[in-house]
């Protein structure tokens, strides 16, 4: 039901950036740099970990907050989210997606400009192009293993 009511009033923007690659990369720094130079009265930046976590933290009462920073605290989860997340995927790729994207989380999706910063999954791509197919730019985001370390990624295996 809440689905349905996300798709019947989604907005439409002009455009859509989808900045794509791996944990540490730069997304964010570009997302924001990208804000400075677009302004952010049109530019607004939409994150698809933020459901996820927001959704996460809810169903397992958490803290959501502290799972949104760099925290040991949202480290302590990272597998569970994971896992959680791949979950609603599972059953339907477009889930957070269509809740990044919605008013429930902000007001950026009424900007003509969207930045989606953090897609990690080729079903991300394909919901943003599948939905608004001549609007979508997609960049991918890219840095060396060792420049990621440098920023703090730690590899961690994850078995499903």
């Amino acid at each position: 039901m809440f689905i349905t009511a996300l798709q019947s009033s989604s907005m439409c923007p002009e455009i859509i950036f989808i900045l794509s690659g791996k944990r540490k990369s730069g997304k964010d720094y570009v997302a924001n740099l990208m804000v400075q130079k677009l302004t952010a009265v049109r530019c607004g930046i939409m994150r698809l970990s933020s459901p996820i976590k927001f959704q996460y933290a809810k169903e397992n009462k958490l803290l959501y907050e502290k799972l949104n920073d760099s925290s040991e605290y949202k480290e302590k989860y990272r597998i569970e989210m994971i896992k959680f997340g791949e979950e609603k995927r599972n059953i339907d790729p477009g889930y957070f997606c269509k809740l990044a994207t919605s008013e429930e989380y902000g007001t950026e999706c009424k900007k003509p400009i969207w930045i989606i910063s953090d897609a990690r999954r080729q079903t991300d791509v394909d919901y943003f192009l599948q939905k608004y197919t001549d609007r979508v730019q997609t960049v991918r985001i890219t840095a060396t293993e060792e420049i990621r370390k440098e920023r703090g990624y730690i590899f961690t295996k994850v078995a499903f």
